[in-house]
C-alpha cells in the first residue's frame, strides 16, 4: 500500500480541473506579447496548487471510510473490537492526541491512519490484519497509525503537495509562453493572446513536472514511515514488536486499498519502482528500527 496515493490523485485532479477552467477564463494566463507577469502568475499557481491538496485533505477522512467500507465502532460488538477501542484510546493518551475514531473494515493485512487534524481523526484495521498477527503486532500497527496523526504527516504532506503543485502550475505556464513566443515570433503577438502552443505546452509539462514533483512528495513519504515506526517504539516503549509486526507484514500480501487511500496503508508494494514508492522495503525499515532503543 502507499499512504498518499489518493490525496496525490484527488488534488491533482482539482488542481488540473481549477487550471483549466481558470484558464478558459483568461485567468492565469503568463502574459501577452513580451510580458512576462510573473507575480500574477506566481499568485494564480499559488491558489491552484494548494486548492487541490487543501480539498483533498479535508475530504481524506469520509473519503477512506467510504472507499474502504470501514465501520467505526460506536458500540464494541466483540473483546476484539473493545480491545482495538482501549488499546487506540491509550496510545492516543501517551502520543497527547485526543482518541481518533476506531473502524474495521473487511480485507487483507493492512491499516491506515487519516483525518485533516490531529484531534478528529481516524485508525482503520483491516479484518485480516486481525486475523493474521497477535495483539502484540497489532498494537505496534496501531501505534505507527496513532503516530502520524500526532506527527501531523497529513498536514505535512499537503503542505508539501501544495508547494510542488505551485512550481509545477507556475513552471509549466513559463515554459508554456516561451514556446509560443517561439512558435508565433513573426505574428504580432501584441494585440493577441497565447495560442495553440501555449495550451498544449501547459499540458505536457503540468504531466511532465507532475511525475517529477511526485517523486518529492514520496521521499517525504518514506521519510514519515521511518518516523511514525520509530513513533510506535517510543509509545509502546520497545522497537521488538514494531519489528515483528514489520516481519510478518514482509511475509503476507498486502491488502489492496482503494486508489484514493493506497497511500495510507501500513505496508506497499514498491509500484512503479523505489523512487515512486510511499514506503520503504520492510528490510530497510526493520533495520532502522534495530538503532532504536529496545
Amino acid at each position: 500500500m502507499k499512504r498518499i496515493v489518493l490525496f496525490i490523485l484527488t488534488n491533482l485532479a482539482v488542481m488540473l480541473v481549477l487550471s483549466i477552467v481558470l484558464s478558459l477564463l483568461g485567468i492565469g494566463r503568463p502574459g501577452s506579447g513580451n510580458t512576462l507577469q510573473l507575480g500574477s502568475l506566481l499568485a494564480f499557481s499559488l491558489v491552484v496548487g494548494f486548492t487541490g491538496a487543501i480539498f483533498s485533505l479535508l475530504i481524506s477522512k469520509p473519503m477512506a471510510k467510504w472507499s474502504t467500507g470501514a465501520r467505526v465502532i460506536t458500540s464494541p460488538a466483540s473483546s476484539t473490537e473493545l480491545w482495538l477501542v482501549n488499546t487506540v484510546a491509550t496510545l492516543a493518551q501517551r502520543a497527547g492526541i485526543a482518541t481518533p475514531e476506531v473502524a474495521v473494515y473487511d480485507g487483507e493485512p493492512n491499516a491506515f491512519a487519516t483525518g485533516a487534524f490531529k484531534n478528529s481523526a481516524l485508525v482503520a484495521v483491516s479484518t485480516g490484519l486481525l486475523e493474521n498477527m497477535n495483539r502484540d503486532e497489532v498494537e505496534a500497527v496501531l501505534g505507527h497509525e496513532v503516530a502520524h496523526i500526532a506527527n501531523g504527516d497529513m498536514v505535512t504532506m499537503t503542505l508539501i503537495q501544495g508547494v510542488v503543485n505551485t512550481f509545477v502550475v507556475f513552471l509549466a505556464r513559463v515554459v508554456g509562453f516561451f514556446v509560443d513566443k517561439m512558435l508565433l515570433k513573426n505574428d504580432d503577438s501584441e494585440r493577441r493572446g497565447p495560442g495553440i502552443g501555449y495550451t498544449i505546452t501547459v499540458f505536457v509539462c503540468e504531466i511532465i513536472f507532475g511525475l517529477a514533483a511526485s517523486l518529492i512528495v514520496a521521499w517525504f513519504s518514506r521519510q514519515r514511515e521511518f518516523r511514525a515506526d520509530a513513533g510506535s517504539a517510543r509509545l509502546l516503549g520497545s522497537s521488538v514488536p514494531m519489528q515483528h509486526a514489520l516481519a510478518r507484514l514482509n511475509g503476507m500480501t498486502p491488502g489492496e486499498l482503494p486508489q484514493s487511500m493506497a497511500a495510507s496503508g501500513i505496508s506497499a508494494s514498491a509500484g512503479w519502482g523505489a523512487l515512486f514508492s510511499t514506503h520503504p522495503p520492510f528490510e530497510q525499515r526493520i533495520a532502522a528500527l534495530r538503532s532504536v532503543q529496545s
